[in-house]
């Protein structure tokens, strides 16, 4: 039996930071991974999709500046952009992250875990063998999430792709149908269309992206139609059927029932978190008690809180960004208890994390991009907050004409008028995602707008669009 301060339990992005921080402030630590070592971001979800978008988007950029667009005479070389695809994820091969977590100082344990009592961790190994780990201080469990597979009759006897297949194909199919209408769905739909796809996507919902501002999803759903996408929406699932010429997909709208038949079927309606096999029961505890946590993410109801629930687990915020940083903030809360320190985090001090209630940054990598942070107007109508919102359309902003003539996108404010804070900013056009911080700071930092009107936008760039949302609210 080999005995930690901390058993981190899932080695992907925010298990790394759990482990890297809890070391820095000065424990011992093992962290145990059943799969690879970088986990689902860094294998099959953001590093590869972005990979695959990436090329894509450069290409239209370019075709949509005149003096450039003259010089691209060729289309999207597919196998090249795979074997791209292939190279950013190393190969499939976690042989360097492995060497930073060593270099890091932290113990990497190979094998897949549970939790056997308490501060107690089982590893079955790769071998078939178990292991037993016992934490001094804490277990931080960091597994993550998987991808949310409806009960649709023939589904699973058809076959399908979850996000992993729809990141890592190694072939472009000539056909394919994506039920969801997520950020995932959309992202994946935009993917294999630039590759030579045939792509049908089911949203459930009346729009797609849904947890946005409604322009963001209508305004990428016209790109995806525009570019070749048939995209349906009130779209309900009801069989799955395969056959010699694919997979067929029978589903009913507001206009009746309807068939459509491709090579692969893309299931991308939602994650789920990762809790099957964990042993909770050995605590007392179920899977839901992983979403109870406090603000340095430590399980409620646990005696003598020794257990952590990091990232897309506690189901908080389901992106790897936010889960790095609650990781960071459970590493430095975790040596701080081990050392008798600050018990009970303050918000915004080092020990908590706060910025995942309302202040979580995402960017969809569609053409156009979706780039957002905070509350949407509704949310914020919807918790109470006496808001007042404003709208510009970005592709009047100088900088943008400068990015490519003909610029289509909008740019949405959310302002508390109690407070006179940012709540909440929405952002649609090409390359919006770079913009995204600096509302992000304006968010989280509730800076006030008498004082935002000093935060000068550098002429001439599309951030400009920040001092005409101002000008559009007034003093």
């Amino acid at each position: 039996m080999a005995e930690y301060d901390l058993v981190v339990v899932g080695g992907g992005p925010t298990g790394e930071n759990v482990a890297d921080r809890a070391v820095s402030g000065g424990l011992s630590v093992a962290l145990v991974e059943a799969e690879r070592v970088g986990g689902e971001c860094s294998y099959w979800a953001c590093m590869p999709s972005k990979a695959l978008l990436r090329p894509a988007a450069v290409l239209a950029q370019a075709r949509a500046v005149p003096g450039a667009a003259e010089a691209v005479t060729g289309s999207l070389d597919a196998a090249a952009v795979l074997a791209r695809r292939d190279e950013v994820v190393s190969g499939f091969d976690d042989a360097g992250q492995a060497e930073w977590l060593s270099g890091a100082g932290v113990s990497l344990v190979r094998g897949r875990a549970r939790l056997a009592g308490p501060r107690g961790v089982e590893v079955t190994g790769p071998d078939g063998g178990t292991s037993e780990l016992t934490a001094r201080h804490a277990v931080a469990v960091c597994t993550g999430s998987v991808p949310f597979v409806p009960g649709v009759p023939g589904l699973a006897e058809a076959g399908f792709w979850t996000s992993r297949e729809g990141t890592a194909a190694k072939e472009v199919p000539e056909s394919l149908v994506v039920i969801g209408g997520g950020v995932v769905a959309c992202e994946l739909a935009w993917a294999w269309h630039s590759l030579g796809a045939r792509v049908h996507m089911l949203a459930r919902g009346g729009r797609l992206l849904s947890g946005n501002e409604p322009f963001a999803g209508e305004r990428v759903a016209e790109a995806l139609r525009a570019a070749g996408v048939e995209v349906r929406t009130g779209a309900d699932v009801v069989e799955v059927a395969g056959g010699a010429d694919g997979r067929t997909v029978r589903f009913r709208d507001g206009s009746g029932e309807h068939r459509v038949t491709a090579a692969e079927v893309l299931v991308a309606t939602g994650r789920r978190p990762a809790t099957d096999g964990l042993g909770l029961e050995t605590v007392g505890l179920d899977a839901a008690a992983l979403a109870d946590v406090d603000d340095s993410c430590r399980v409620r109801g646990v005696e003598e809180g020794w257990l952590y629930a990091v990232g897309d687990v506690n189901g908080r915020a389901n992106v790897t960004h936010m889960g790095k940083y609650q990781g960071r903030a459970v590493g430095d809360a975790i040596a701080a208890r081990a050392r008798g320190g600050e018990a009970a985090p303050e918000p915004w001090s080092r020990w908590a994390a706060t910025a995942d209630h309302h202040a979580v940054p995402q960017v969809v990598f569609t053409e156009p991009e979706v780039a957002a942070v905070g509350r949407t107007e509704e949310a914020a109508r919807e918790a109470g907050l006496r808001v007042r919102a404003v709208e510009y359309d970005l592709g009047w902003v100088a900088g943008a004409g400068l990015f490519a003539p003909g610029y289509a996108g909008r740019a949405k404010m959310v302002v508390d008028e109690d407070r006179r804070v940012v709540v909440g900013c929405t952002l649609v056009g090409p390359g919006v995602g770079e913009l995204v911080h600096a509302a992000t700071v304006a968010v989280v930092g509730e800076v006030p707008l008498e004082r935002l009107w000093h935060a000068v936008p550098a002429f001439p760039t599309v951030s400009e669009v920040w001092l005409r949302l101002l000008e559009a609210y007034g003093r």
